[in-house]
């Protein structure tokens, strides 16, 4: 199939849902959009796809960026999955109305439900519930890539009012803020200076110090440095130490630090 999905991906749940979809299409390019430099972006293929993780409730800020360098393209089908840790919320209403401010017709949006890695709220959970999630997202995945290879036109996925209304409003306070909120971040005495934090950031955030991680305020809060850490020596407030440490299995530390 001609296509081109691009993806975003901290801890792999993007990038191995890209690559079903991709499987599921019978063959699709991918593409990591933090590797994209140029200003611009002008996919050829006709079907495009967007797969990135929510972040609080909406649109990630990579992802506005990323929308606003394809400002006009013209696919003949652009779909977007949104994968989320359960609550896709308002993202792909947000997502469809920045695209038509930017010349782009959404044709279809989709949410994929795959553990959560945002660690201040605690670990993934036992093997068996992960296990459950990864078959119902395969099962998600089979079916929007049925419909994409049907090309069809569907109402984008969304939760309900009151979720939209309340975590819209939450997302709108919390966006600007992301950036310095990796003050939160800091090392304990396992850290032996490997540096995997700062090859595995999409953000280029992490700078090593005097062999230390330090942040920068361009973050992202994919934890991306926290999960990959080999020594589990990242934290971030006060709970981590004890919550257990995340990334898709199927996906590499490889794979995430060429993305």
């Amino acid at each position: 199939m001609d296509a081109t999905l691009y993806y975003y991906t901290g801890t792999g749940n993007s990038l191995w849902t890209a690559r079903k979809i991709a499987e599921a299409l019978g063959g699709a390019d991918l593409v990591s959009i933090p590797q994209i430099k140029d200003e611009t972006v002008e996919p050829s293929a006709k079907t495009v796809g967007l797969v990135f993780p929510v972040y609080i409730w909406g649109v990630p800020a990579p992802i506005i960026r990323f929308v606003r360098k394809m400002k006009g393209a013209k696919p003949e089908y652009l779909f977007a999955v949104a994968v989320n840790g359960g609550q896709v919320s308002n993202t792909l209403v947000q997502l469809k109305r920045l695209m038509a401010e930017n010349g782009l017709a959404l044709s279809s949006g989709f949410g994929v439900k795959t553990p959560s890695n945002y660690i201040p709220w605690g670990g993934p959970g036992p093997k068996e519930k992960l296990d459950k999630l990864f078959e119902s997202a395969g099962r998600k995945i089979t079916k929007l890539a049925a419909d994409v290879k049907e090309r069809k036109v569907l109402p984008v996925e969304k939760g309900p009012l009151w979720q939209r209304l309340l975590f819209t409003r939450l997302y709108n306070m919390s966006l600007p803020r992301v950036p310095e909120m990796d003050k939160r971040f800091w090392t304990d005495g396992k850290c032996d200076g490997c540096g995997i934090c700062v090859k595995v950031c999409p953000a280029s955030n992490v700078a090593l110090k005097d062999g230390k991680p330090l942040w920068n305020h361009r973050c992202e809060q994919c934890f991306a440095c926290l999960q990959w850490c080999p020594k589990e020596a990242i934290q971030y407030g006060k709970k981590t130490p004890q919550y257990q440490r995340y990334h898709h299995p199927e996906v590499k530390l490889k794979d995430v630090i060429k993305r």
